[in-house]
């Protein structure tokens, strides 16, 4: 059976973000995972996983301003210094937290700013985070993201992704792969996930259309769930998707499905 984490952003978010901590465990989830830990002390986080039980997952690098909609900077020519102290400060909570990865969200292509320019930014930016995140031990993801949800995101399918990787030539970077992204851009999920196993880092699901709960939607998460398992891939699969209700009234979805 999968082991599944709780995304802290998208579930319990009816009550306080450090409550939701507890929440997910009284769920029944072991991990967590979450947009960005650095409005928060760490002091504050590390203590709720430890009362908890829980281990810290996946979070993200800095993403730009989040509030004003920009989705990650990490292909933006004009702030690769900003990108830069962004990954320092990410070595220093997942450190504290014990995380063993984050990802990189690469971001909306800026107004003006060509493809062949946003790749180059993209993937110097990357050689760069994936050597000092090597240094602390931790591993580097990226993600494509489906550009129905967010026009204009630059990393949006898994083949993208992968030559990426090639490209950057680190040991240390891999692809979190979104079954929700991944469906609405391209489908072909068990292919692709049996093909490309060695490269993906961690996996996120959530069920299309809707982006709600596992067995709402066109994916068939039993079956893909069993053949999952049978790639033997090991890590987490992090529960980032919108609950329809109550985020307790729709964990039944673990039981029928996984």
């Amino acid at each position: 059976m999968p082991k599944f984490a709780a995304n802290l952003s998208m579930l319990f978010t009816e009550i306080d973000f450090l409550d939701r901590f507890a929440a997910a465990a009284k769920a029944g989830f072991q991990g967590v995972e979450y947009l960005f830990p650095y409005a928060y002390a760490k002091e504050d986080l590390i203590q709720r996983l430890k009362d908890n039980g829980l281990e810290q997952v996946l979070h993200n690098l800095p993403a730009g301003d989040w509030a004003a909609g920009e989705r990650g900077i990490a292909c933006h020519p004009d702030r690769v210094e900003e990108f830069k102290q962004g990954v320092a400060q990410a070595i220093d909570y997942a450190t504290a937290l014990n995380c063993p990865q984050v990802n990189c969200l690469a971001g909306i292509v800026p107004e003006g700013v060509d493809h062949a320019t946003a790749h180059r930014t993209f993937v110097d930016n990357l050689r760069y985070a994936a050597a000092e995140l090597k240094k602390a031990g931790i591993r580097l993801v990226i993600e494509p993201i489906n550009t129905f949800d967010i026009p204009g995101f630059f990393l949006s399918r898994t083949d993208q992704a992968l030559a990426i990787l090639a490209e950057v030539g680190s040991d240390n970077l891999k692809v979190q792969y979104d079954i929700y992204h991944a469906q609405r851009m391209e489908g072909e999920l068990a292919n692709t996930i049996s093909k490309q196993l060695a490269a993906i880092g961690h996996i996120q699901l959530a069920d299309n259309p809707g982006r709600n709960e596992p067995g709402t939607g066109e994916i068939n998460y039993q079956w893909l769930f069993r053949h999952i398992d049978g790639t033997g891939y090991n890590g987490w699969i992090g529960c980032e998707y919108k609950p329809a209700a109550r985020t307790e009234d729709g964990l039944g979805w673990i039981k029928a499905l996984a």
